[in-house]
């Protein structure tokens, strides 16, 4: 990887100029997307993550949704594992739903919405019943 690499993957996450910060200076989110931009910069085509919203406010997470949304468009699959059902929801274009090691569903968010396996193992009997 080349300077010029890792400068416009810092711009793509909107850090541009903070490879002149130490560390200690970043916030959690800005941690998060230098490690997102260090994958970038690689050029994969396949971006898994894991987690990436663990740890992050509401407005860390709506950009983190803004930057996978861009990542996506300039053709980069990603593989996304994420409990935070609201990111998941509003980027998946197809949802794999696992629960104790066992795939439960698998389909289009709406379809996943909408499946009582779901809502029972993550919302509880008594919601799936409202």
């Amino acid at each position: 990887m080349n300077e010029q690499k890792a400068r416009a993957a810092l711009a793509l996450v909107g850090l541009k100029g903070a490879e002149l910060l130490p560390p200690s200076e970043l916030s959690c989110g800005q941690k998060r997307m230098v490690e997102i931009a260090r994958a970038l910069a690689l050029e994969p085509r396949l971006l898994l993550m894991d987690e990436p919203a663990s740890g992050l406010n509401d407005s860390e997470t709506e950009r983190l949704a803004e930057l996978i949304l861009r990542i996506s468009a300039l053709g980069v699959t990603v593989l996304l594992v994420e409990h935070d059902m609201r990111l998941v929801m509003g980027l998946a274009d197809h949802v794999v739903v696992m629960h104790h090691g066992e795939k439960i569903a698998d389909g289009t968010p709406d379809v996943i919405r909408k499946d009582s396996d779901v809502i029972s193992a993550y919302l509880g009997l008594e919601h799936a019943a409202a």
